[in-house]
This record gives C-alpha cells, structure tokens and sequence, in this order.
C-alpha cells in the first residue's frame, strides 16, 4: 500500500505511517472519532477526486457525471431510507457547513435562533460568540438540569414566547440523554417556529433505532457522517419535501461550489453500511459499553454529568479528583487512552482547561471491544489519573493498554 505515496513524498508517508501504528496501539474514546470500513477507505480515495460536478444529478454545469450522478443517487436514496425523509442533501462539507446552509435556507440576518446553551452541552455552530454565525443571528439560549440532564419545558415553552425564534434548534456534543422531539415541536408550533434537529452525534444510533427519529416530526435535520454513521469526515441535510429546493438552493450554488465526488462516493458506502442489520447490532453495543463504562466509572468515583448516558458518550465532572481536564486528558494520553478534555455544567475554568472530559463508546466497539473491556478501560483511566505524576507506573500502564490494544486489531490486511 501507497507506494507512489512513499517515493513521491517520504515525509508525508512516514507520518501517515506513524498514525497507522498509533491508531492500532491505543484505545479511542474520543465520542466524535470511529474507523471506517476499508470500503469507505477505498471510495474516499478513489478516481472521483478527479470530476468537478457543480449542481445535482441530471442538473450539472460540467460534462462527463453519468457515473458521478449515479453515486449520488445512491448516496441520497440510501440516506432517505435510512432516517425515514422526505428529501436528503449530501453534498455538505461537514457538519459546519450543513448547518449554516440551512440556516442560510430559512433565516433572515438578525432572525432569533433558540437553541441548547452552549455549557450544556451544545455545539459551537448553535452561536457561540466566536463564531460568525453570532455576529449574523440572535442566539438565545435553553438549559438542562445540570445533575440529571432534564429539559425543563416550561422554562422552555415561555423562553419561546419571549423571544419568538424563527427557528428551535436541537442538538448537542457533550450530552448523554435521549430527546423527546414531540415537546420541542409542540413548542415550536405555538410561536410558529421553523424545528430543526443536529444529530451530528447520534446519527447511527437514530439510524439502528436505538434512539428517537426526528422524523418525521421536524422540518430539517443535518448531520456529519462520521461519528456513530461511521462513514467518512462529511455533512448530510435532511428535510422536508416543501423546504427540498430552498435547502438545496443554500448548499450550491448558495455556499458551496463544487461537491467532493469521493467524499459523497464514500457516504453512499457508509449508508449502505449503516442499512443492514449487523450495523442495528454494532449500534446496541455501543449502548451496552457506554452504559458498562459509565457504571465502572462510577464505582471508582467518578462524577458522571446529567447522572449517566443514554447514548454513546460520557461527560464526566473531575472537580472531585482534585485534577483539571486537561492534565486528565494529558495522563490518558501517556498511558494509549485518547479523549478529549471537556466544559461541564457551569464550569469555572477556562475552555482550554476545563473541569471535565469527554468519551464515547463508538471506536472501541467497532474494534469488537464488550462489556468486559469497559471495566478494563475503566480501571486503566483511574490509575492513569491516579497516579499521573508517577511516571513509571504509566509506563507499565501504556504496556497494559498497548495489550488490550492489540487483542482488538483494525486494518489488519492494510499495512504501510
């Protein structure tokens, strides 16, 4: 594999060669990460890098996409079935892009957006200040219980009254429970609110039904592909039929210019992927580690935010450890356990030294990891942090790590 790569740029090969090996050797638990299938490998650096195809199938403002419009086709039949919608868009760059094209879509600059607060567990495309899209859009906020996660829809309800978004917007990146979208559509209908849900996090598990369907109550959905999908780094908009042309109108030509062919190519590999039935079983496993994890974990001591999971991820709350999230994240690290340091409800530290961290279940279980490895990981981390100044004792844990690591190998015939 990837011999051109090598005598053409050794650099890059040496340091593509090195992530391979890091990837096989450490344990993953970083919620938005997962390893895609060497299908989706294969289409992602395939010959469809070549073809420009500014428009949609049948639709194009460049020759020669018989074959390009017959994979996105694919792509856009295979998404629809797969969540049940109306119409689908998979031209989006990313998860970014998907968003601000639907916002683009339906909004007026300074229209209110309501959507979850940020320190809850909300993403910074839902109007963090440092975004463009807060100099562009009135973003007001809603809050979950801190201990046990509960939206509290009353509060909701009159927050709506108040501020009469245009748009109620759903969705999160560091929260551990399920949603009731009938609510938040009942809400939305009084003030005559547009609903719009960002599963960018759960999107697989919705897919295996092992979580509600914002379909068919919403009138938008956007997603990444990667993640719990397990498809490639990419965005997916879904909708309703009346809202189709608008949607797609404010992808190209309204934000972006030509699609990724190979990207788009790789999405309709990882919904095909996502539609059969050992990937309904891959997603209820990913629920059984998150909850053995949490449990664990919870028996050592640990904090875990909104009182548990019910998804993929944990959040947990390192205050009373007596260690910031990022020296946590650092000790990890040291020892092959990769997550990322994380905000919890009302922090008082800074982003970049949070209290807490973040893990998810995906990228283990794709490994073939069960309930047995999450007790394992989940003694590993406390040692790890435990002892974080003790720099032998993380060797000898890195050595345990690197074990575990390799009973569960990935790539095994892709080697370079």
């Amino acid at each position: 594999m990837m011999e051109a790569l090598k005598n053409t740029d050794p650099e890059t090969y040496a340091a593509l060669r090195e992530e391979l090996a890091r990837q096989k050797t450490t344990i993953d638990l970083i919620a938005s990460e997962n390893y895609v299938s060497l299908a989706v490998l294969e289409a992602l650096g395939s010959v469809a890098t070549n073809k420009y195809s500014e428009g949609y199938p049948n639709k194009r403002y460049y020759a020669g996409n018989k074959n390009i419009d017959a994979i996105e086709q694919l792509a856009i039949e295979r998404a629809k079935k797969l969540f049940q919608a109306e119409h689908a868009n998979v031209q989006p760059h990313s998860g970014a892009p998907a968003n601000i094209a639907v916002y683009n879509a339906i909004l007026e600059p300074g229209d209110t957006i309501l959507a979850m607060h940020l320190n809850y567990g909300g993403h910074l495309t839902h109007g963090h200040a440092v975004t463009t899209l807060a100099k562009t859009y009135n973003f007001v906020r809603y809050k979950v219980n801190k201990n046990t996660g509960e939206i509290d829809f009353k509060e909701l309800e009159e927050i709506a009254k108040k501020e009469k978004p245009k748009l109620i917007l759903v969705g999160y990146s560091a929260y551990s429970k399920d949603l009731d979208y009938a609510a938040f559509k009942r809400i939305a209908d009084l003030v005559g609110a547009y609903t719009m849900a960002d599963i960018a996090h759960i999107a697989g598990l919705i897919a295996a039904g092992e979580m509600k369907n914002p379909f068919p109550l919403f009138d938008i959905v956007t997603t990444t592909t990667h993640k719990t999908l397990r498809g490639p780094r990419g965005g997916l908009i879904l909708c309703k039929e009346k809202l189709a042309a608008q949607i797609d109108k404010a992808v190209f030509p309204g934000f972006q210019g030509g699609p990724h062919d190979n990207g788009i190519a790789a999405k309709a590999v990882c919904f095909k992927e996502a539609l059969e039935p050992s990937f309904k079983e891959y997603v209820k496993q990913i629920k059984n580690n998150a909850t053995a994890l949490c449990k664990e974990l919870q028996k050592l001591g640990f904090t875990i935010c909104f009182g548990g999971t019910e998804n993929h991820l944990l959040l947990i709350n390192l205050e009373n450890k007596q260690v910031s999230g990022a020296e946590a994240e650092k000790a990890l690290e040291k020892v092959g356990i990769v997550l990322n340091k994380n905000m919890v409800p009302e922090d008082k530290r800074r982003p970049m030294d949070p209290s807490g961290i973040r893990m998810g279940t995906p990228a283990v279980t794709t490994r073939g990891m069960k309930e047995e490895e999450m007790e394992k990981i989940a003694h590993f981390m406390h040692e790890a942090i435990v002892n974080r100044e003790d720099e032998a004792k993380l060797l000898e844990l890195k050595e345990q790590v690197t074990s575990l690591a390799k009973q569960f190998p990935i790539y095994q015939d892709l080697t370079y």
